[in-house]
């Protein structure tokens, strides 16, 4: 069939529309392209489609610097020029708050304001991780591919800190090398660059066993010269595996990074924003949304390491940080420590079996993709606080929550910002200030 692109849909894909209006996501295609495409899948509602030859192409697109685009699965809008993937964000959330929020367009121009973005459109990611796969008793490093199960190999990733991009082409080469020889059993390879403090970390997923440690560290230090070489060691199935030690092999032990006012360590294991200055405007943003005084009670729910727990500290007279994963509990407490603080309770703990109380002035929730559990926005809508900061990683689920916020009655949204932290993929972040109703 003959379509044209209409649209980027929250994903990799473009939309389209037969001649009798049936919806197709294209894979292939990006908005403005006139493609020749086959059908992989025909549903009651939707099908899908694979372009196949491309007839007249988007004068939205780009000839990207990376010639994996569309094959490796980081960066699948690589091909789209920045304004109109900018533009397709902004798109996706208002069609979300719409569909899902059930906002009125009225409403939703009243509340969306422009999206936020910096000026580093490649090289912005603080970290790559690289899948590993054994072939002929040969092993392969390299970028996950859209097909899960291919592993491309590559000497640089354009999407990477530039002043780190011979750092990829080096651990492969070291981790390929040493695999000849050994059986390493990597399930992964993360590596963080940090252009602000100049870390550089690699991380070695295995299984819990024996290792060659000390071979390890030196082939690397030898190839890569990393401030920190670690090895987390997992445990159990694939679909439930679990940390259960970060170990030291060579260097520091921990990656630093400087963000804001703070310089922050982060265990291999942790969450650390890929996008360093983009997050910086998270923070801007929540801070400008809370207007913390120093006689503020804040909560900090799904705080991480501590990226908006220490500015709050830094302004209010107590926080009260909860978070459940324990190499980020540790991360965060530590944090806490290196800054000097001494006004925040670091709670390791599901938010809504250990929150924190009902007595805040203040509140930020930084959920995973899931969003909120009903619970946690009952608990929070019976809080003292007089606002919100919602940071949102998915247009649905912050869509959802937000609708039950408003049924709630509590709290209402007074300013949704999205925030561009992902250029070149679908992805986008969100902050929403919420005040009393």
């Amino acid at each position: 069939m003959r379509l044209t692109i209409e649209r980027m849909g929250y994903g990799a894909d473009g939309i389209a529309h037969t001649d009798e209006g049936k919806t197709v996501f294209v894979a292939g295609g990006v908005v403005g392209d006139v493609v020749d495409a086959e059908l992989t899948s025909d549903g009651p509602s939707f099908s899908r489609a694979r372009a196949t030859n491309i007839i007249e192409p988007s004068r939205m697109r780009v000839t990207p610097p990376c010639p994996f685009v569309g094959v490796c699965g980081g960066c699948p809008w690589g091909a789209l020029g920045r304004e109109t993937q900018l533009h397709a964000k902004e798109e996706n959330l208002r069609s979300a708050l719409q569909r899902i929020g059930h906002f009125t367009p009225e409403e939703i121009n009243d509340l969306v304001r422009p999206i936020r973005y910096t000026k580093d459109a490649w090289g912005y990611r603080n970290k790559v991780e690289l899948g590993v796969h054994s072939e002929n008793g040969r092993l392969r490093l390299g970028m996950h591919g859209i097909d899960p199960d291919q592993i491309i190999k590559v000497d640089r990733c354009p999407l990477f800190e530039s002043t780190a991009s011979k750092a990829i082409k080096a651990v492969t080469g070291a981790l390929s090398y040493l695999g000849n020889s050994r059986d390493l059993n990597l399930e992964r390879v993360g590596i963080r660059a940090s252009r602000r403090t100049k870390a550089l970390e690699v991380a070695l997923w295995t299984p819990t066993g024996g290792f060659p440690r000390a071979h390890v560290a030196r082939v690397l230090d030898d190839a890569v010269k990393p401030t920190s070489v670690v090895r987390v060691l997992t445990k159990g199935d694939r679909a439930a595996r679990r940390v259960e030690k970060n170990e030291l092999l060579a260097g520091q032990g921990s990656w630093t990074e400087r963000i804001g006012e703070e310089t922050m360590r982060i265990s291999a294991p942790s969450f650390f924003q890929v996008n360093t200055a983009a997050a910086e405007l998270l923070i801007e943003l929540v801070v400008d949304a809370l207007k913390p005084g120093p006689d503020d009670v804040a909560l900090d729910l799904y705080c991480g390491a501590g990226t908006f727990t220490l500015p709050l500290a830094r302004r209010c007279s107590w926080v009260a940080a909860v978070e459940s994963y324990g190499p980020a509990v540790r991360d965060l407490r530590r944090n806490i420590e290196r800054a000097g603080l001494d006004n925040v309770d670091a709670i390791g703990g599901d938010a809504v079996r250990e929150f924190p109380g009902d007595d805040a002035d203040v509140l930020v929730v930084d959920p995973p993709r899931a969003g909120l559990a009903a619970e946690a926005i009952e608990l929070i809508a019976g809080t003292s606080a007089r606002d919100v900061a919602y940071v949102s990683c998915d247009p649905a689920t912050l869509a959802r929550d937000l609708a039950r916020f408003r049924e709630d009655g509590t709290f209402k949204a007074t300013v949704i910002t999205p925030v561009d932290l992902f250029p070149q993929t679908y992805h986008c972040e969100t902050v929403v200030h919420l005040s009393r109703a």
